[in-house]
């Protein structure tokens, strides 16, 4: 298992009665969260009996486990002989999503502020955002919502200082070196740059998401 960026070992801690949680840092990195994005996909390879749920974040990733068939103790040791043992060869070929951005306008209220903050003007700022793939750090936050990076350093902005009333689903949100798109209503301190079509949320399907954690977005600007 890759070391995190602060150089430690994995954290692992229990989350309420049936929850285990394995942290590689404190803060988000690229690193810290490759680290996660492995972790969760071994783990779907197979994990240890009694695991219910796996879920990956930022920088972590949680286990859920049914405490009839195991319990804290013995789990945590068997995830720690998997952070321990060398990973298996695995040919990964992640896959990859084209999202078509509506950028401006009412579709995105914050982008002509973005661009002039970055000092890039507005054709710039576009055309920057979409030149490189972007890597799905993980889903969550809401149903459906979906957390992109990274941006270079050109390119990072703190989030706003206020926070916005629900925007709309499919809005396409930018801050912290980062894209997110959200698929329900939510408020959010990040800045409003676009919308697409796209929703990364069916609750009828099988799973719910269509986006997966280390999966690539390629970001286009949408025709009308």
């Amino acid at each position: 298992m890759d070391q995190t960026d602060d150089n430690r070992r994995p954290v692992i801690m229990p989350l309420g009665d049936e929850g285990l949680l394995v942290r590689f840092a404190t803060a988000l990195s690229e690193p810290a969260n490759l680290a996660a994005v492995r972790f969760a996909r071994r783990l779907r390879q197979g994990s240890p009996a009694g695991v219910t749920e796996i879920d990956p974040n930022l920088v972590s990733v949680l286990l859920k486990y049914d405490p009839d068939r195991i319990d804290f103790d013995r789990l945590a040791g068997e995830v720690r002989l998997l952070l321990s043992a060398p990973a298996e060869e695995q040919v990964f070929v992640p896959a990859n999503h084209s999202i078509a951005i509506d950028f401006g306008g009412d579709s995105g209220p914050d982008l002509e502020a973005v661009a002039a903050a970055l000092g890039i003007g507005v054709d710039g700022f576009i055309a920057a955002h979409n030149a490189v793939p972007l890597r799905v750090l993980t889903t969550g936050f809401a149903p459906g919502f979906v957390y992109c990076g990274f941006h270079p350093e050109a390119l990072r902005l703190p989030r706003r200082a206020s926070i916005r009333p629900p925007v709309r689903p499919g809005s396409v949100l930018f801050a912290a070196g980062q894209t997110a798109i959200n698929s329900t209503p939510v408020p959010t301190g990040w800045h409003v740059i676009g919308h697409t079509d796209f929703r990364n949320f069916d609750p009828a399907a099988s799973p719910p998401t269509r986006l997966e954690e280390g999966d690539i977005v390629h970001f286009s600007v949408a025709v009308r």
